[in-house]
């Protein structure tokens, strides 16, 4: 269309255009999203501004070391306290969790998406939406109950092919490890970083699968030249969302593990601790001292989670390909 046929009641300021965006209803809406985002930083903020205040009133009591102190001891006479198992724990237990979750499910995603037949799909699709919705308990008691007892098979295995390692020697101790914490993170962060991932993968444009598909690529093919490119940010997004999911886990880590102020070289032997069990499990029997050294670990695991989310969101905006 030639530039001299659109009217220029659309285009002027007082065309239909600005009309529409004068109208009450449309100013009401951009009041409350602007309000919504404001209101937002705000209470981040606060949340900051208290745990700092908590965190430095602990700080200036503690008699060890809080970032390389192997020992939580917060309600003696003098304090003695430090983050550094609790730091250990959190963050290994929560990379063991992605590793083991996040390729199986972009599985289940890209099997749901664009392989599984529709009558398959639908009611899949249902029962992986209805798991992100099960209690953190309930997870911790299935964990607890059915998860532990029978996981010494699969320790035993892997100390006979994988134990020269170090890493994965079992010493026949109860597993109840930050390896045993992997596995259930794994198993409760799944169905988020699938359903997330599933959402993305349909969101691509049907041109750019026809186009491969007209070009002779093969289904796989199609998946690995239009699908997962095209979806890269929404799953890094989804995995980020588990992983936000994972460190900050409370109920079902207090559950099964069994804390210790003790870091082993072994993913399977008995140790360990994070921040969210840590804070759960002390909380009730800590004085003021006490509460505000556990305060001062959760600030750790707030800055943790915005350094993780930041580090994603600049992954995204620095690879121009990511973007949809």
């Amino acid at each position: 269309m030639d530039e001299m046929d659109i009217p220029t009641s659309a285009a002027s300021p007082g065309g239909p255009r600005a009309k529409a965006a004068a109208r009450p209803g449309d100013r009401i809406f951009l009041g409350l999203s602007r309000g919504s985002g404001i209101l937002l930083l705000v209470i981040m903020a606060a949340i900051a501004v208290f745990l700092t205040v908590r965190a430095a009133h602990a700080l200036a009591q503690d008699h060890g070391n809080f970032l390389t102190t192997f020992e939580w001891n917060a309600n003696t006479d003098p304090p003695v306290f430090g983050i550094a198992v609790l730091a250990f724990g959190t963050v290994v237990s929560s990379l063991l969790a992605m590793l083991l979750a996040v390729p199986v499910a972009l599985g289940i995603a890209l099997f749901i998406s664009h392989y599984a037949p529709r009558k398959l799909a639908a009611p899949l699709s249902y029962v992986i939406d209805l798991l992100a919705a099960v209690p953190s308990i309930v997870y911790g008691l299935w964990g607890a109950l059915f998860l532990v007892p029978h996981l010494g098979g699969l320790y035993a295995w892997l100390d006979e092919y994988l134990g020269w390692t170090g890493i994965l020697a079992y010493h026949n101790g109860a597993p109840r490890s930050l390896f045993t914490i992997g596995i259930l993170l794994a198993i409760m962060i799944l169905p988020i970083v699938t359903s997330v991932s599933r959402e993305v993968f349909r969101q691509v444009p049907k041109m750019h699968e026809e186009a491969a598909l007209a070009l002779g690529a093969t289904r796989w093919e199609v998946v690995r030249m239009a699908v997962l490119p095209f979806g890269r940010s929404g799953v890094i997004s989804a995995s980020m969302l588990g992983l936000g999911r994972a460190l900050g886990e409370t109920m079902a880590v207090a559950t099964v593990l069994s804390p210790s102020f003790l870091i082993s070289t072994s993913l399977l032997d008995p140790g360990g601790g994070t921040f969210a069990q840590n804070i759960a499990s002390s909380f009730k029997e800590s004085g003021d001292t006490g509460k505000d050294a556990l305060i001062a670990s959760g600030l750790v695991l707030f800055v943790l989670t915005l350094l993780v989310n930041g580090a994603a969101r600049m992954i995204i905006a620095r690879r121009k390909e990511y973007t949809a």
